[in-house]
């Protein structure tokens, strides 16, 4: 079993915490667009409060770990380990909660170059568990607004989790799927997963607008977030985000497996 203890250097060896590679400039930016109200970053979000960039680089500060000097404007921004541990733990308790009640889950990202495998972990675990792994509105097409414009995407699952494949994409299982931060995907499967007349997710665990989108519409929902994603840990803030996880979302795919590891660990649903 992976410690804490192990799983904090590893962290810091990854770069999934510490010195991340997001840099300061972009977290900021992302600030001063969610202030704006920008839906680039708002992914899903509606939120109740009025955030202006001090009290984001503020909330950031407590949730993550960067830096709250706002003459800090430059370099690498910084993730705490720790704050990264107690998330994971509490993501980990979360779960364990769905596999003692065989919850029905529904499990999205829009990363999924670097976090299909994390994900996929979970839903073989939640499924051996008695868990229903939903795939709502598999093959249907949804418009995503892209920095090339607006561009048709299919919904798809890969081992129980969806994601977005792009226009022209190989067949099913050659390549990853689309990055995206849309709130769309997940509105379409919950809407479809209703028409059809349930079941519907007892909780939603992904990222960026599969977090948002679902906590926006009532649904519980937890995931992973960067320090430019402040979305999620607004969304947290106002109870529409049960737990938002500090890392860097993007770096090899590989350096996930020890957190998955450490999170079926203390789920009690490691095989």
């Amino acid at each position: 079993m992976l410690s804490a203890g192990a799983l904090r250097a590893h962290l810091l060896a990854a770069r999934l915490a510490g010195p991340v590679a997001t840099s300061r400039e972009q977290s900021l930016r992302s600030y001063r667009l969610f202030a704006a109200r920008d839906p680039r970053v708002m992914i899903g979000l509606d939120p109740e409060w009025t955030w202006k960039q001090p009290d984001l680089v503020a909330l950031m500060a407590d949730k993550c770990g960067v830096s709250a000097d706002p003459r800090h404007t430059s370099g690498h921004d910084v993730i705490d380990p720790e704050r990264t541990l107690a998330a994971l733990d509490a993501f980990a308790e979360r779960l364990q909660v769905a596999a003692r009640n065989r919850s029905p889950v529904l499990l999205g990202t829009g990363h999924p170059h670097r976090l299909l495998g994390f994900y996929a972990a979970l839903a073989d675990a939640l499924s051996a568990a008695g868990c229903a792994v939903l795939t709502p509105a598999q093959g249907s097409c949804v418009d995503i607004t892209t920095r090339f414009g607006l561009r048709t995407h299919n919904l798809d699952y890969v081992q129980g989790v969806a994601l977005v494949r792009e226009p022209g994409a190989r067949a099913t299982g050659c390549e990853p799927g689309a990055h995206s931060h849309s709130p769309l995907p997940v509105r379409l499967a919950l809407a479809a997963a209703a028409e059809a007349g349930g079941p519907l997710p007892e909780l939603v665990i992904g990222d960026h607008g599969w977090v948002c989108g679902a906590g926006q519409l009532g649904f519980e929902a937890m995931g992973l977030g960067d320090t430019d994603d402040p979305a999620l840990f607004v969304g947290e803030a106002e109870g529409r985000v049960s737990v938002a996880v500090p890392l860097d979302d993007a770096v090899r795919s590989a350096y996930y497996r020890p957190l998955t590891r450490y999170v079926l660990n203390r789920a009690c649903l490691s095989q």
